[in-house]
């Protein structure tokens, strides 16, 4: 029997819908939560990221404080740019899309955004609230794939999950994500280092595959009945495709599908969610300044 196909759509749906409805009450109290969406230069993908969550924010009914920089943009003019949306006291959240032009800085940008507007969970501070289990904006694309598994009844409680991957954007933040005591799973990091990975990763009742090459799980490496987790987005050669290529995560999904118990699809799967747990954070973000 082929797994569940996980609908990342239509649980994000419900994630927004869920916001909207806070939102609507807040703006009842006065206050319209506010996301700046910082975009420096005119990256395709960047620009198609940019739009999916302007587009979101849109929908959810919160302000949209978009500021589009030139790629030419010194990494002085960016963070002035930064201290000015920390110091604006209508603006909630900020996020600066990434990767930004080779002469700017990253890890300088990422500091200088105010920990209680950092929607994005990078910040050091919100960081290490995560590893030591305290109140924290968590990482959208990690917070996501907790929700969906969640959502799916899939039990986390004393579950051995496997991450392969060990970014700091997925893999090692969802492994402590999923350490924490209200998740209680056991966790094992897979990586480059990783000798006899196999042999690890057809233990794992939840394995989240976090590497950015396509069909790096193969069938022979999952446990039948295992949730495997996809949060790959790979183009790969496509004849049939108008744009020659198409998109497919790290996991070889239909060969997966006939041994997984519940499989999440690319596109369509964690995608979804990374967008509508930023939404989430906003609010949050929001809701603090009533606290």
């Amino acid at each position: 029997m082929s797994a569940v196909v996980i609908d990342g759509k239509a649980i994000a749906g419900d994630v927004r819908a869920g916001v909207a409805d806070k939102v609507a009450g807040l703006k009842a109290r006065g206050v319209s939560p506010c996301l700046a969406v910082v975009l420096v230069g005119q990256d395709p993908a960047s620009v198609s990221y940019v739009t999916g969550k302007r587009k979101a924010l849109a929908e959810a009914g919160m302000t949209d404080r978009s500021v589009d920089l030139p790629e030419d943009t010194s990494e002085e003019t960016l963070l002035r740019t930064i201290a000015d949306l920390n110091a604006d006291p209508a603006v909630h959240g900020i996020l600066v899309q990434l990767p930004l032009p080779k002469h700017i800085d990253e890890d300088k940008v990422i500091m200088a955004i105010a920990p209680e507007k950092d929607v994005d969970g990078f910040h050091p501070v919100n960081v290490g609230n995560l590893v030591i289990g305290k109140k924290a904006f968590l990482p959208c694309t990690p917070h996501g794939i907790v929700v969906l598994l969640e959502r799916m009844g899939i039990p986390l409680n004393g579950a051995h999950v496997v991450v392969i991957g060990r970014s700091n954007i997925v893999g090692k933040p969802v492994s402590l994500l999923l350490l924490r005591r209200e998740h209680n799973a056991t966790v094992t990091v897979c990586h480059t280092g990783t000798k006899n990975i196999r042999e690890l990763t057809v233990q794992a009742d939840v394995l989240i595959a976090a590497v950015g090459r396509a069909n790096t799980v193969t069938a022979d490496m999952v446990k039948p009945g295992a949730a495997v987790i996809d949060v790959g987005v790979n183009r790969v050669p496509d004849a049939t495709k108008k744009s020659g290529f198409r998109l497919c995560g790290d996991v070889d999904f239909e060969r997966v599908k006939e041994v997984a118990g519940y499989i999440t699809p690319v596109p369509g799967g964690v995608g979804p969610m990374t967008i509508a747990m930023l939404m989430h954070n906003t609010l949050e973000a929001a809701e603090r300044t009533l606290a």
